[in-house]
């Protein structure tokens, strides 16, 4: 009994990996760095793989938040650094002793004080309460909705913002359940898109209600599933044209596990972890009565997905567009972290989606 009711508490603990992970906080796959020396222009952090990675991220401690560029070769005076080049500082000042971690999120704020974007702040009504979405005008009646996902923030979606203005397409990007400002999730926890895609097809409902012909989603991580979901599930799910899918988590389980093993669980208890998120949760993929069945959406989607992500596995995407390629294209991104496939390489992730984007315009 004793045994039987520790591994129930176990399990319960190991869940919390994956289902408490607060928007805007670090997953428990990112490393944390040390700040070790700034000067104009430049940043050296802790030698580590994550430190190496390609593009631009945000860079993230106690008080500040910060853009690093690309690493600088040659400029590093110890093995155990690495030296990148500092864009700006948003806020704060990072400095030498300072912990810190690499975000997707280059912004902060709003499209307007962050990006100079015109918008309009909103609030839908939603299942729990109103959901609010910034809302960015433009002249096409094809609308984009940019969900972010796990570890995020709405801030997240402001990486592509620049690039759909230039588009003249309209943008929504909602705050859903358990986000700042947002209603609270019922019981606190996470569901991986289960239930958040409702708040999203209330956003869906809205851009149709204002003037939307069709409807582009575009989701991050478990904002990827919330797509999934809502073009499967929404009674206006024919006005959505098209999905676009960053880094989505499509095995649930295997999202659970890789966050559960990266919060140190030790492996004989990553089965009870899952277990426990079942009953937490209701969540059993395929096997549950309401479960979304990919070969059954047909609209055009475009996946930036890559092998170094260590949360959402890439081989179900690679899986998943190779059964489905004439309705399904798959972008590979080497050495881009989860939710990070813009950063890694903004000019070809931007020309990609330029191309998805243009027949559904």
């Amino acid at each position: 009994m004793g045994a039987g009711a520790a591994a129930v508490v176990a399990g319960r603990f190991a869940s919390d990996s994956a289902l408490r992970i607060p928007p805007g906080g670090p997953l428990p796959t990112e490393p944390r760095l040390t700040v070790h020396a700034t000067a104009a222009g430049r940043v050296s952090l802790t030698r580590d793989l994550a430190a190496l990675r390609p593009g631009r991220y945000g860079l993230t401690g106690d008080g500040f938040h910060a853009v690093v560029g690309p690493v600088l070769s040659g400029t590093s005076k110890s093995a155990d650094t690495v030296v990148r080049r500092l864009e700006r500082v948003t806020y704060g000042t990072p400095r030498p002793g300072d912990r810190a971690w690499l975000t997707p999120n280059l912004h902060v704020g709003d499209p307007g004080t962050s990006l100079g974007l015109d918008h309009t702040a909103l609030e839908v009504p939603g299942e729990l309460g109103p959901v609010p979405v910034w809302f960015l005008p433009g002249v096409r009646d094809t609308w984009v909705i940019a969900v972010h996902g796990l570890g995020t923030t709405r801030e997240h979606t402001m990486n592509v913002m620049e690039f759909l203005h230039r588009l003249r397409l309209p943008v929504l990007a909602p705050a859903y359940r358990g986000d700042p400002g947002a209603p609270r999730s019922p019981d606190g926890l996470n569901h991986l898109g289960e239930t958040e895609w409702r708040d999203l097809d209330a956003v869906l409902h809205h851009a149709v209600r204002s003037g939307a012909r069709q409807v582009v989603l575009h989701g991050w991580s478990s904002g990827a599933t919330m797509a999934l979901r809502t073009a499967a599930r929404s009674e206006l799910r024919a006005r959505v044209a098209g999905l676009v899918l960053d880094s989505p988590v499509l095995s649930w389980e295997a999202t659970l596990r890789a966050l559960a093993a990266a919060h140190r669980t030790p492996g004989a208890l990553l089965p009870l972890a899952v277990r426990a998120a079942q009953g937490r949760t209701g969540l059993y993929g395929e096997r549950s009565p309401g479960a979304v069945h990919l070969d059954r959406i047909g609209v055009p989607t475009h996946i930036f997905h890559g092998p170094d992500d260590a949360v959402a596995p890439w081989r179900f995407s690679r899986r998943l567009a190779a059964a489905h390629p004439n309705t399904i294209t798959l972008h590979t991104v080497d050495g881009a972290a989860h939710g990070a496939m813009w950063n890694a390489g903004p000019e070809a992730y931007e020309e990609a989606l330029r191309r998805f984007l243009t027949p559904l315009m």
